[in-house]
């Protein structure tokens, strides 16, 4: 007897097939969870932050967010569970069996079999309350709590897919992405508000700068796309520009984010035009179809009448029209009106933002452009800019979009600080 149990042993020892185990919890985001179609009991692991907690007499209710989407998955747990660190703001880990929901609130909901505090919150003393639908004004105090809020996840979550569609709109177009750099030698707006780098501590040379040339942050990727437009037809850049600008208005900011294109052998601002609107609509309506109740709440809570609004624009052409068309039409308006220097340049402007889009053809003739910079004393300095006018020059033109007034553009924020993770403005900089 004892040698067929040695023998049932070493079977069962050297058998390659594995030993019963217990399934370990799939990881989803709240997002897949509250996604899932045919919820039939599988074992998941969430983790996120708590937003409400209910307790009823048998049957403790939790509602858990991970900032994958503006719904928050609900977790239900025995009663008996001890709760007094399931506040809301603390960070779990439940795990649990995903089930089909009896309510009709939501499809699913977690069974949960095990829920871990991560991080406790004292909800008492925590400036973001449960309930309370803060104002913005309210939140800018809070730059690294304010992202926990519904309204900020969904700016924030709509930025990202915004950014998202940008990129693809450029890539389905032919663009070639450029990454322009963030210092730089030259100021392309010609305004003169930079930021002047210097080094700082130990590195602080005083008799000559660090790059030999003064050095700034850049205000505009535009003369390095049009270096770059002399080897590829289409090309874009997206990333931060900043501006020495000493305004608090709700339109401006120290650091933000440009979205530029140049495209070469235009010699037309109605091809520019197209651009600009196709760019537009694309972008957008690839927003609405991702983020559907995101940017709902932001026109729910932010923006009443902004939905028909972005509608109108979306369904109808842009009147968009040149500088040259504007002269025409300020002359026929006002006999007192002074003719300015006609410019081959375009702006698009939106009621309650200002300049979202600005373009324009590049001066190309090489002797006009040799006189103004000699004029200037600038000639050695740009002598690469009529460089490019010299060896295999092209007609080409190109525009800008100040991508956070393009979010306040179509979700209705008023300030621009509530469409940026950290604002950067006049006195503060804060994080």
């Amino acid at each position: 007897m004892l040698g067929v149990r040695c023998l049932l042993r070493s079977v069962r020892f050297c058998s390659s097939a594995p030993f019963p185990k217990h399934k370990p919890s799939a990881k989803l985001s709240v997002r897949d969870a509250l996604g899932t179609q045919n919820a039939s009991g599988e074992r998941i692991k969430v983790q996120g932050w708590i937003r409400s907690v209910r307790s009823q007499k048998e049957v403790l209710f939790l509602h858990v967010n991970d900032g994958s989407s503006l719904e928050s998955l609900q977790v239900v747990a025995d009663s008996g569970l001890d709760s007094r660190e399931l506040t809301f703001g603390s960070s779990v880990e439940v795990q649990g069996q995903l089930i089909k929901s009896p309510s009709k609130r939501q499809n699913v909901e977690l069974k949960a079999e095990k829920i871990k505090v991560i991080g406790n919150c004292d909800a008492k003393n925590f400036p973001i309350k449960y309930k309370e639908r803060h104002p913005l004004e309210y939140l800018r105090q809070y730059p690294h709590f304010r992202c926990r809020t519904n309204v900020l996840g969904s700016i924030l979550r709509i930025r990202s897919e915004a950014t998202a569609a940008i990129h693809s709109f450029f890539k389905d177009s032919g663009f070639v992405h450029i990454h322009t750099p963030i210092i730089t030698s030259n100021d392309s707006e010609g305004a003169g508000e930079l930021f002047q780098l210097e080094p700082s501590g130990k590195l602080k040379l005083s008799e000559e700068n660090f790059f030999n040339v003064p050095a700034f942050l850049t205000v505009s990727g535009q003369l390095h796309l049009e270096v770059m437009s002399g080897a590829f037809t289409q090309v874009f850049a997206f990333g931060p520009t900043f501006r020495a600008e000493n305004s608090q208005s709700r339109r401006h900011l120290a650091e933000f984010y440009m979205i530029e294109a140049e495209i070469s052998f235009v010699d037309s601002l109605q091809d520019l035009m197209q651009v600009i609107e196709e760019l537009f609509k694309a972008t957008t309506m690839m927003v609405l179809s991702k983020c559907p109740e995101d940017v709902e709440l932001c026109h729910k809570f932010i923006a009443p009448g902004q939905k028909d609004r972005l509608e109108h624009m979306l369904k109808n052409n842009f009147l968009i029209i040149s500088y040259t068309e504007a002269v025409e039409i300020l002359k026929q308006a006002s006999q007192n009106f002074t003719f300015t220097p006609e410019v081959a340049a375009v702006d698009l402007l939106v009621p309650g933002v200002g300049e979202l889009f600005g373009g324009g053809l590049r001066e190309e003739r090489y002797h006009f452009l040799e006189e103004r910079l000699a004029r200037s004393g600038l000639t050695e300095v740009y002598q690469w800019y009529l460089d490019l006018r010299r060896f295999g020059s092209v007609p080409h033109g190109g525009f800008g979009m100040g991508f956070e007034r393009y979010l306040q553009c179509i979700l209705g924020v008023d300030n621009i600080k509530d469409v940026i993770p950290f604002p950067r403005f006049p006195h503060s900089c804060v994080l």
